[in-house]
């Protein structure tokens, strides 16, 4: 197995600060996952893995990706498809545009948008804890 070793992956200080404990294989997965640039789904990550430890699971990988879920460290998205994605807990307060054709997943900000959700909210005698907002669209000809 290749060593992978990222003290500054975000992934892994959120581990730490969560006491798990990492394995080689949990470092693969949480390695993998810092450097996605997408919404990989478990099968992906586990593609992704295989290249760097051909020996990890894919049952190893499911594990890990639940055992993050469960710790928050990770999100788990639903854009659609029918396969669950994941993506980190600590990235920034985002939204996601579906594309209705192809399912391509594209993150976006506004924060005019969060601020008049919070209105919202407000007008309706809640604080907001948390924002879920997925867009699904067609691009335009």
């Amino acid at each position: 197995m290749a060593e992978v070793r990222s003290p500054a992956s975000p992934l892994l200080v959120l581990c730490r600060k969560k006491k798990l404990r990492l394995t080689g294989q949990r470092r693969v997965v949480a390695y993998v996952i810092s450097n996605a640039e997408d919404h990989p789904d478990v099968e992906e990550i586990y593609r992704r893995a295989l290249k760097v430890d051909p020996y990890i699971s894919i049952a190893t990988v499911y594990r890990t990706v639940r055992l993050f879920e469960e710790n928050g460290i990770l999100y788990k998205r639903d854009f659609g498809s029918g396969r669950a994605r994941y993506e980190r807990t600590d990235e920034d307060q985002h939204y996601h545009l579906i594309d209705a054709d192809s399912g391509q997943v594209l993150e976006c900000e506004d924060k005019h948008i969060e601020d008049r959700l919070r209105q919202v909210a407000a007008d309706m005698g809640y604080d907001l804890v948390m924002l879920r907002l997925s867009l699904c669209g067609r691009r335009k000809n």
